[in-house]
């Protein structure tokens, strides 16, 4: 026990000590602190602002006004802030807190980015003399930012009032200059659609308030009932929270997995193996490999797992969370790192460079990827056929086991403690096989062996 101690801790530091392994770890929380310093002073270069005219050709004559009021400065300004508003009332307590002591100004940095600077567009009527075509020639004179013609509008001759034998209502066609920013032609998209909404209104005799009052049913946040009361549906978070923790699972699995791939084969590929085998035997040097790379992929599971609640914690939305998550968390990914070490040893100790294990590792990674894959089906239906039956199969059934736990309705107990159960059985018998091809493969060189070598080393040993 003591010499498989040893490797494990000699494995542990050699991996964590690299500085390859101390930039992955550290790269991302310096990163994500590094660009919420740097954001809000790049978003204080403002783009320039968009100032030109859109011409409208309008047989039906009720388009022009209508459209140049939606277009004005005033009314987009007003839209905008509406915009604003409407995203804080849809942003947590907690978050609306931290943004009040950074700043309102900072707060909404973000978002006045995203919407830009209110444009000047001028509406003009395309003069009854001139051609469509002669309409659109402006548009390839001169650039965006000059101040010219960014847009041309054809209103369709029925587009307000419908002819005799016609079913449908015609529409417009839109002509725009190259590289037209496409806020504005939204802008100019939703202009159109009210004006000619409201034109067709007015030409019925109708009044568009009484109508707009009738089919307006505004959307309400639902509120979920569990045993423990009753809070906010928080549909992004529900819809996160299973993401999370697979990529968690997923992330700190692999990487350890990984790292035990490429020790094996480099011990192998240099002889080193050879002197360590003249120490311990075959089974306490996989041993101690997979413990120490368990430890690895352990130590960044905890890292990122920490940061997350520490967010969550500072955000006072620790609430959120089912704190017996982060003890199933550990214990898949503890079932879930055995399984996958276990080939990654075999594979390790079977071949000679890393080009020959690709070949044996593409049909695994495809299996182990399909949880991730299919991770919004099964989160949308917890408890249907296809994410049940996966949650009894290996290797993937610790990855959607997790899935489901994480969802609105988690899986009955029994359901887990049986997946656990297949994946306990898994693991020995993925540990027995891996041990009879590590022992005969690491001091096996020459020709890569495929599946079915690999077989039958195991029926030999």
């Amino acid at each position: 026990m003591n010499k498989t101690l040893h490797v494990a801790l000699r494995e542990f530091l050699a991996t964590v000590a690299t500085k390859g392994f101390l930039i992955g770890m550290l790269a991302p929380p310096l990163m994500i602190g590094l660009m919420s310093v740097l954001m809000p002073r790049l978003l204080k270069n403002d783009a320039p602002k968009i100032e030109g005219e859109v011409a409208v050709a309008d047989p039906t004559g009720a388009i022009v006004g209508r459209l140049e009021a939606y277009l004005s400065p005033a009314a987009i300004a007003g839209r905008r802030e509406a915009t604003r508003k409407r995203v804080e009332a849809q942003t947590p307590e907690a978050l609306r807190a931290v943004a009040e002591r950074a700043g309102v100004a900072q707060a909404n940095q973000a978002l006045d980015a995203i919407l830009g600077d209110v444009p000047l567009l001028r509406v003009v009527p395309v003069p009854a003399g001139e051609s469509l075509d002669a309409a659109k020639d402006a548009l390839r004179q001169g650039e965006v930012a000059d101040g010219g013609r960014l847009a041309v509008v054809a209103v369709h001759a029925d587009a307000i009032a419908r002819g005799e034998d016609a079913r449908a209502f015609g529409s417009y066609d839109l002509f725009v200059r190259a590289k037209l920013d496409d806020r504005i032609e939204d802008e100019i998209q939703d202009g159109m659609r009210e004006a000619i909404v409201d034109a067709r209104v007015e030409a019925q005799g109708l009044d568009r308030e009484q109508i707009e009052s009738l089919t307006r049913v505004p959307r309400v946040r639902s509120t979920t009932v569990t045993a423990g009361g009753e809070k906010q549906t928080n549909q992004l978070l529900n819809l996160l929270l299973p993401a999370a923790f697979m990529g968690l699972l997923l992330i700190s699995v692999m990487t350890g997995g990984q790292y035990l791939l490429t020790t094996t084969i480099e011990e192998k590929s240099s002889r080193i193996v050879e002197v360590l085998l003249s120490a311990v035997s075959p089974m306490q040097l996989m041993t101690g490999k997979i413990l120490g790379q368990m430890a690895v992929g352990f130590l960044i599971l905890a890292l990122y797992a920490g940061m997350g609640v520490a967010a969550l914690v500072s955000f006072a939305m620790l609430g959120v969370l089912d704190l017996s998550l982060l003890f199933y968390l550990g214990l898949f990914y503890v079932l879930a790192y055995f399984l996958i070490a276990s080939f990654m040893a075999a594979v390790g100790a079977a071949v000679n460079e890393m080009r020959e294990a690709q070949t044996l590792m593409t049909p695994a990674m495809i299996v182990i990827m399909i949880p991730w894959l299919l991770w919004m089906p099964i989160t949308r239906d917890p408890n249907g056929t296809f994410a049940v039956a996966c949650s009894f199969i290996p290797p993937i059934n610790t990855f959607v086991m997790m899935l489901r736990l994480t969802t609105t309705t988690p899986p009955p107990l029994w359901q887990v403690w049986l997946s656990i159960a297949i994946s306990v059985v898994s693991v020995y018998v993925a540990l027995r096989v891996a041990a009879k091809i590590f022992r005969i493969g690491l001091l096996m060189f020459g020709k890569a062996p495929n599946f079915a070598t690999m077989l039958r080393w195991v029926r030999m040993a």
